[in-house]
């Protein structure tokens, strides 16, 4: 019974009025909104991309760790995950559109490629959700118990698998997204995160924030193959947008990494860096790399031709998340 109430909860919410927007302190070009997640703070920071300053923060729930857009690119999802909702923001103004209540600790929150499932890992509750989405409404598929510390995922082109890495207990799991089964789970090393599908989905790269390194999963046979030096705390993905090169970011050594897909090599690294370097977002030209420094408070702007950190913008504290609408793809 519990489970339905909360279904019906999600797709009742959808419908709500758009909630009081903040008043904005200046009004910035269209598209050019850096929108970040003040994670310690329960605030959003809003920076204009021209100026490099900050002209908005509000708050939005506790412990705003991740985000993403909607398929259809209309609304940006802040995923509150002890304030257990989810805010929707106007993704090229960053200002508030609607909000879904009693979603349980959305920490890391994902759309399956064919837009029909929409999955949130429970760190907290060491739990995987599984939701049907149709294009507006949410709707519990399964709810997963996965030990422990659920983490990041990724899914398969084809949206039959969704990966997870599981912090705590060291693992890998695979869901089958129509079945909302556990297919297998295996260990790949210290305190798994981000995870990563290299072309083709041929490999699986994992981040493991308790070492070096990044993991290549054969995730058909289950087996660790290689493993590609990085630095220490290698957290999160980005890719480079150009088919062939992904950065991972390196939170201990505050570093970011460059690693050929192809090749499965680390060919450069990004030093100079402020503590913490977390998640990333790269510009449409593919000329400067947008990043938060969890540990300083503040966003970095890294210039990739000469790979170098050329300015910083104070946010709040352990700045998490971050987006900006005029972006490169994710190849």
């Amino acid at each position: 019974m519990r489970k339905l109430l909360i279904a019906a909860g999600l797709v009742a919410s959808f419908g709500l009025a758009a909630l009081a927007a903040p008043a904005t302190a200046a009004a910035p070009a269209p598209d050019s909104v850096v929108v970040v997640l003040n994670s310690a703070d329960a605030s959003v920071s809003l920076i204009d991309k021209a100026t490099q300053k900050v002209i908005q923060t509000f708050p939005v729930g506790k412990e705003p760790h991740h985000l993403m857009a909607t398929p259809d690119n209309q609304s940006l999802i802040v995923a509150n995950s002890v304030g257990n909702n989810l805010i929707f923001l106007d993704p090229k103004t960053g200002q508030v559109q609607r909000k879904i209540e009693n979603v349980e600790d959305p920490y890391q929150i994902g759309f399956s490629p064919d837009k029909k499932w929409f999955v949130a890992n429970a760190l907290r509750l060491d739990r995987v959700d599984v939701y049907r989405y149709d294009g507006k409404n949410l709707s519990v598929a399964q709810r997963i118990p996965l030990k422990k510390m659920p983490s990041h995922l990724v899914f398969t082109q084809d949206s039959k698998l969704v990966f997870i890495s599981l912090q705590q207990s060291n693992e890998i799991a695979a869901i089958d997204l129509a079945t909302q089964k556990v297919l297998w789970t295996m260990k790949v090393g210290d305190s798994p995160a981000g995870v990563w599908l290299t072309p083709g989905d041929k490999y699986l790269l994992v981040g493991m924030t308790g070492a070096d390194y990044a993991a290549v999963v054969d995730w058909r046979n289950q087996k660790v193959i290689k493993t590609i030096p990085t630095g220490k705390g290698a957290h999160n993905f980005r890719s480079l947008a150009d088919g062939r090169h992904v950065l991972i970011s390196n939170r201990v050594s505050s570093t970011i990494s460059i690693v050929d897909q192809e090749a499965l090599t680390n060919v450069g690294n990004i030093t100079g860096l402020l503590p913490g370097p977390d998640d990333m977002e790269l510009s449409a030209d593919r000329k400067t790399l947008w990043v938060t420094f969890r540990w300083a408070r503040k966003v970095g702007i890294i210039d990739m031709t000469q790979r170098k950190l050329i300015n910083t913008i104070p946010v709040g504290r352990s700045p998490h998340g971050i987006y900006f609408f005029d972006r490169a793809p994710v190849l």
